[in-house]
């Protein structure tokens, strides 16, 4: 949808003041609250960025394996996934191509509960490293930072 300046409308707005991390988190028409916890000088209104970071992939992992299962009419009673975010040092992770410094690592368990073989089980697992949300945050990301333009 494009906007009267004849841009398209942003999918999120986020808006905040300078005296505290609160912020207001509009997605179209769902309106969230993000903040840091107390222990950073947050007033823990809501989840941290990180928090919503694992969020979006934890939904998005489940929705992908939900998805995937009611189409073949496998028997998946429930997804639950568990997320989990910490910084490493690089050269203790054998399987990654940084070795120097600290590196961000998502830990996600995936529990499958229902009436599955173990090939079944076995795709779903596969499928869910494979959610977009994933594939986003394992492919190269270009973020481009720009200032508003004030004249509209």
């Amino acid at each position: 949808m494009a906007t009267q300046t004849g841009k398209e409308a942003p999918d999120i707005v986020v808006r905040g003041g300078a005296e505290n991390f609160q912020q207001e988190v509009t997605a179209g028409k769902h309106h969230l609250v993000a903040d840091e916890p107390t222990s950073v000088g947050g007033g823990d209104a809501g989840p941290d960025p990180y928090d919503y970071l694992l969020a979006s992939l934890g939904v998005c992992t489940s929705m992908t394996v939900g998805f995937y299962a009611r189409r073949n009419k496998w028997q998946v009673e429930n997804v639950t996934v568990s997320l989990w975010h910490s910084r490493i040092h690089a050269r203790d992770c054998e399987e990654c191509q940084t070795k120097d410094g600290m590196l961000d690592r998502i830990d996600v368990e995936v529990e499958l509960t229902g009436s599955l073989t173990a090939e079944q089980h076995a795709k779903l697992m596969d499928v869910a490293a494979r959610c977009p949300v994933h594939r986003t945050l394992t492919s190269e990301i270009n973020i481009r930072l720009r200032e508003a333009d004030k004249s509209s």
